[in-house]
């Protein structure tokens, strides 16, 4: 039975599934927060961002954390850019490349400070060594690849571009390529 639940919830599919039914409570959750906080400028964005941030991010990087289902691959490092890539399928691409996504394309909307390509880059690639790090310390049966960070981390600069539209204020109107 544990395994089941294993098998359901620790997929690509099953997080997508979660995220998608728990929706309507994240929604719920961000008209909340911005209904408290009645007179702040941008109350809806800030609440909305916040939610986004953790709904789209702490799932998936909840999943990468539990226990891998390939035993003694525990303590695998592998260093060299681009030697996973080449051998890694679609799905472990695309769940690489939405692991911080939700975070590319809301911190911007929700701290100014890091309105800027290179800072979000700069922030998921922290984020996704730190999960790497995790990985190999927990001995969690998966391996902990510099490719998972640069996938990561790309993914969340390209969810950053998709809103840079929102972020970019008329009194901060700076080129997305902007590196700090």
């Amino acid at each position: 039975m544990l395994n089941d639940w294993h098998d359901w919830v620790g997929t690509y599919t099953g997080v997508a599934a979660l995220m998608v039914l728990s929706l309507p409570v994240a929604l719920l959750i961000a008209v909340i927060l911005g209904w408290r906080r009645k007179g702040t400028a941008h109350r809806w964005r800030r609440s909305f961002a916040e939610v986004g941030m953790v709904h789209g991010t702490v799932p998936w990087v909840w999943m990468t954390l539990l226990p891998g289902n390939e035993p003694g691959k525990h303590g695998v490092l592998s260093l060299v850019p681009f030697a996973d890539l080449v051998s890694m399928d679609e799905g472990q691409i695309i769940g690489n490349l939405l692991i911080f996504a939700a975070l590319g394309f809301f911190v911007p909307l929700r701290f100014a400070q890091l309105a800027s390509l290179g800072r979000v880059l700069a922030l998921a690639a922290s984020c996704s060594l730190l999960v790497e790090v995790a990985q190999y310390v927990l001995l969690l049966d998966r391996v902990s690849s510099v490719d998972d960070v640069l996938l990561n981390t790309a993914g969340a600069g390209l969810a950053s571009m998709l809103s840079y539209h929102w972020w970019r204020t008329p009194e901060n109107t700076v080129p997305i390529y902007r590196v700090v």
